[in-house]
């Protein structure tokens, strides 16, 4: 498989490789002509790639050729990067836009903020052997390596689901609160923290109900990411028959973990003071109504049991998230994090650091 990868990237025909959470097999979705593909009302089936900006089009990567196996082993004779700590202007640049966010939210109706930076690292680091990377580093995250000749290449190592739809049945994750993870090492969630991590509860839930029945949330608890720590919340419920994946996706995108809470001023500030387009960073990404084929069997009254078969559309979608952007020069990472009234700039500034070794491990 990694020769036909090799072969498609050298024609600039569009695929996606992945790895879902804890799986022992990749996917790889093969795009057959380089048309740029665009999803018009979520009715599509495909791998999907959305941008932060809900104004802008989400991409589509049909499902013409779907591969599912082993990567050979990736060989490459390939340096360590160098990857230099940021400069002292971005720290500044940096710490005066939490400044500025902290001031916002304690002067107006805003409760939180997710604000972010970039970071421009130059690499040639094979693209494959960088996905080998983060599967091996990474076996709870959602793991890709996505190209289009129009659009470019980008890798990540997700660690949050923005939505799972099987059939009538949804789930999704309330995730927020960062913290390095220290083995050994006992720690309590503080209140910042706490209250951060119920605003995107409360938030989602409540943005759910129209569209939504039965919503059950379960208790939060310290999901481990790699080298680091969140708080998380899984919220289930039944989609009606009348209510189409496209409304919970459009309900649910942005949420407060990556945008803010309420959701339109959080984003104005963000475009306003960011300075910066984040792309696809804050995105979401993955498969769009897979369709899947079961076979039951079906008890019928003074019969012997029948089996049938149905058609179910599946379909499990990530929050793009530890992710960068690969130039041919350049890998250039995305990382943010969430502001609220009790938030600290410096402890903000540090958690970024933190949250950027997950890419630069890789490289």
């Amino acid at each position: 498989m990694l020769a036909k990868l090799s072969e498609h990237l050298q024609k600039e025909l569009p695929f996606v490789v992945y790895r879902a959470p804890e799986a022992s097999t990749v996917k790889i979705v093969f795009q057959h002509t380089n048309e740029l593909q665009t999803v018009e009302d979520f009715s599509e089936s495909g791998f999907v790639f959305a941008p932060f900006d809900t104004t802008e089009k989400v991409i589509l990567i049909p499902f013409d050729e779907v591969r599912v196996g082993e990567l050979e082993t990736v060989i490459t004779e390939t340096a360590a990067t160098e990857t230099p700590n940021p400069s002292a202007e971005a720290y500044e640049q940096h710490l005066e836009l939490v400044k500025k966010g902290i001031e916002t939210i304690q002067n107006s109706d805003i409760q939180k903020i997710v604000l972010s930076r970039k970071e421009e690292i130059n690499s040639t680091v094979d693209p494959f052997l960088l996905f080998e990377r983060l599967r091996e580093n990474y076996p709870t995250a959602f793991v890709y390596l996505w190209y289009h000749p129009k659009v470019g290449m980008w890798a990540g190592a997700t660690p949050e689901t923005l939505l799972k739809a099987n059939g009538n049945t949804m789930s999704t994750m309330s995730l927020a609160g960062t913290r390095k993870f220290e083995e050994n090492l006992e720690f309590t969630w503080n209140k910042k923290e706490i209250e951060e991590q119920q605003i995107v509860t409360d938030y989602i839930v409540n943005r759910l109900k129209d569209s939504v029945t039965n919503v059950s949330v379960s208790e939060a608890k310290t999901h481990q990411a790699g080298s680091l720590l969140h708080l998380c919340a899984m919220i289930s419920g039944r989609m009606p028959f009348s209510t189409n994946i496209g409304d919970i996706i459009t309900t649910l995108h942005p949420t407060p973990a990556i945008c803010g809470f309420p959701t339109e001023a959080a984003k104005s500030f963000i475009i306003q003071e960011e300075k910066y387009d984040r792309a696809f960073y804050t995105g979401y990404l993955g498969e769009l109504n897979l369709k899947e084929e079961t076979s039951r069997n079906r008890n019928r009254k003074n019969q012997e049991n029948s089996a049938y078969r149905t058609v179910r559309s599946r379909s499990e979608l990530y929050v793009n998230l530890r992710c960068m952007q690969l130039t041919d020069t350049k890998r250039i990472l995305y990382i943010g994090g969430g502001i609220t009234k009790d938030s600290d700039p410096e402890s903000e500034w540090q958690e970024t650091l933190a949250k950027s070794q997950i890419m630069k491990r890789v490289l």
